[in-house]
């Protein structure tokens, strides 16, 4: 067992919409690290269980727990249900992505950009207020959240998104501040346009080409590249690193 198994050995991550894109293979290698994982779905339980089947069969322990991150009730049961099977959670990757619209400005909504507000919002502060007390009595405790260059670049109908995900950047970075002496870390991962996920599949084939070519490295974010990147924030590596914000991109960025 290599240094960095050991030091996650028996450790308890919680990924949240780990069934497919970001979140499942982000399960895997946290598993595979030593980690016991909790696979959050909403409504997706077949992808859930496969993915839970398959970190079983590479010898790793992992669970997959239906809630719907917006609801306090389902947050609420999903943290006791670890609670009881693990005793905590060290550490949250709350990559579950709520609904968006693609609109430009002249045609937006205020339900379609204060609703993404609210449930971006309400996700991130229900799954933090839900794990935060367990890792201050442990003074120990890891805390990922996936954001988006958009939040910092803007792109043609993508308003609705990047207005939330800068609102989440915000306030990843006033958790960061205030548990910091708590020894608990907080960041941001933000991936260029990713592979085979539900975002990318909305955009046509030659567009994702296009964002290909423009990209130093000539392709787009693999859902590997991302799992990797988190799995670093979610190891003893990253215990003097709080409140950054981490591109996954390929150069097409450079901060």
């Amino acid at each position: 067992m290599g240094t960095e198994e050991a030091s996650t050995l028996g450790r308890v991550a919680l990924i949240t919409g780990a069934s497919r894109g970001i979140g499942a293979p982000t399960a895997s290698l946290l598993a595979g690290r030593g980690f016991r994982v909790a696979v959050n779905h909403r409504d997706s339980a077949p992808q859930a269980e496969e993915v839970v089947a398959s970190i079983v069969a590479a010898g790793g322990e992992a669970v997959a727990i239906k809630a719907d991150v917006t609801v306090p009730g389902d947050v609420a049961a999903m943290i006791d249900e670890i609670d009881r099977r693990w005793g905590g959670t060290d550490v949250l990757v709350h990559n579950a992505l709520t609904p968006f619209a693609i609109t430009s400005f002249a045609d937006l909504s205020w339900e379609q950009l204060g609703g993404k507000l609210d449930s971006e919002m309400h996700a991130a502060f229900l799954t933090t207020k839900a794990v935060v007390p367990g890792m201050v009595s442990r003074r120990y405790g890891r805390l990922v959240y996936l954001t988006t260059g958009l939040s910092r670049r803007a792109r043609d109908g993508m308003i609705t998104l990047g207005t939330a995900k800068a609102a989440l950047d915000q306030f990843v970075r006033y958790v960061a501040l205030e548990l910091a002496p708590h020894g608990i870390t907080a960041n941001l991962v933000a991936p260029y346009t990713v592979e085979g996920t539900r975002m990318s599949e909305k955009l046509t084939a030659e567009r994702r080409h296009e964002l290909a070519e423009a990209t130093p490295m000539g392709r787009l974010v693999r859902p590997d590249d991302i799992a990797r990147t988190i799995a670093f924030l979610a190891s003893d590596d990253s215990g003097f690193t709080t409140g950054h914000y981490l591109p996954v991109n390929g150069g097409v960025a450079m901060d």
